[in-house]
């Protein structure tokens, strides 16, 4: 009987402990944060890229690298296999003529945040789990939010006061209990882990779960598949708390394993913001952990993470791929994301922006070389940041006439 999932156990990659996947587990003994690992080797005699034609075009295409054993408890919005789009004019303008962008703003609820959610959620509906609850930056608490009501789960939210009024508006509409923090994301973390002692409720926070990550791989598996197992040069990352990162990294050993690429990885770089660049400051300084980076603030929300729990695996995959960390500046964030929508017709999120600006950056001091292909992802949708932008047309009364050519929609930005 062929088999809907190939799981086979967690582990941790620090003291190598293993778990069950039947049962719920959060972190390791040691403290680490869980790896989801799959019986590869017996995998890799029953399962080709041919497989996948005819499936259906979301992520649980790959369901055999996914954790989830039943299909019965997959909870799905149709989610995946977002548009990978060259990006020939800015590229041009950037001098890398093999330049595309992964749009995860295409995915349901706006962000890539939708692809952990779904995972996530359904590994957490197949354990039995009830109440769950987590902190966010705000497009992860949406889409948990509206995934856990389609699977039934109560859903408990903390986020920066700061956060974006539209992903509360999403968390506030799906029935999920919404609490808002005078703080940051490790504010609301604090409250969020005091909150499940008190109550019992199971803990969806970043890495300390371990499945969300194994829906942000599949990035990494759209991305080798869209590019025919022919994989790029250079990925391109925004990095808060890095587990998409991670997760492409992992996806992409898992497809060498399966012999589906070749030995070489692509390069991966971590961008973060200048006002939050924890990341980058110890892949500078060439530490394995980073440190809290004190009064953090960007406009790129998203990525405003003080200290994220697994730095050391993030740090890992740069690392392994001989990639880099670099850090831009909220300035430039705006003017990029400007210069996106007037070439490339594509209003991407301020933290896709970023990864944008690195690109060009590190096109200008040759990391990035001649004839090399790029993929940067844009993370989410720009609609999802109204404050970013703000457009004041002419105003005209009825009937009037346009007696020149208008201004184009002169764009105050603000950061």
């Amino acid at each position: 009987m062929e088999l809907y999932s190939y799981v086979s156990h967690l582990s941790c990659p620090k003291c190598n402990r293993t778990y069950r996947t039947e049962e719920e587990h959060h972190l390791c003994q040691c403290g680490s944060p869980l790896r989801v690992d799959y019986h590869l080797e017996e995998l890799k005699k029953v399962y080709q890229p041919v497989h996948l034609k005819g499936r259906e075009n979301t992520l649980w295409r790959y369901h055999e690298l996914l954790p989830v054993q039943h299909p019965e408890h997959v909870v799905s919005l149709g989610e995946g296999m977002t548009p990978l789009i060259p990006m020939f004019k800015i590229g041009q303008e950037m001098d890398i003529a093999q330049l595309y962008m992964k749009d995860e703003g295409a995915l349901p609820t706006g962000s890539f945040k939708a692809r952990g959610a779904a995972v996530g959620v359904s590994k957490a509906k197949e354990l039995g789990v009830q109440e769950l609850a987590m902190p966010t930056n705000g497009n992860a608490g949406a889409a948990w939010s509206l995934y856990a009501a389609r699977a039934g789960i109560r859903c408990n939210i903390v986020m920066p006061v700061d956060a974006p009024e539209v992903t509360r508006n999403e968390c506030a509409i799906s029935g999920a209990r919404l609490y808002l923090v005078d703080g940051l994301i490790s504010d609301a973390g604090k409250i969020v882990a005091q909150g499940i002692q008190d109550f019992h409720w199971y803990d969806a926070s970043t890495l300390k779960e371990p499945y969300r990550i194994e829906g942000k791989k599949t990035m990494g598996l759209e991305i080798a598949e869209q590019m025919e197992w022919k994989i790029p040069d250079v990925i391109v990352y925004p990095t808060g708390g890095g587990v998409g990162l991670i997760g492409i990294y992992k996806a992409l050993q898992e497809l060498r394993d399966l012999g589906w690429i070749q030995d070489r990885l692509p390069r991966l770089v971590a961008v973060q913001a200048e006002g939050c660049a924890p990341i980058v400051k110890a892949w500078e300084e060439k530490k394995w952990e980073s440190e809290y980076w004190e009064n953090a603030s960007t406009v790129a929300f998203g990525i405003n993470v003080p200290k994220a729990l697994g730095d050391f695996l993030v740090l890992e995959a740069i690392d392994q791929t001989e990639g880099c960390a670099i850090a831009v500046d909220d300035t430039s964030i705006l003017e990029e994301q400007k210069r996106i929508a007037q070439l490339e017709g594509a209003f991407v999120c301020p933290e896709g922006a970023a990864t944008f600006v690195a690109a060009r950056r590190l096109r200008e001091n040759g990391w990035i070389q001649e004839g090399e292909t790029v993929v940067v992802l844009n993370t989410g949708t720009g609609i999802k940041y109204p404050h970013t932008i703000q457009a004041k047309p002419p105003i005209l009364q009825p009937g009037a006439r346009i007696e020149m050519e208008p201004h184009e929609g002169k764009l105050d930005w603000e950061g």
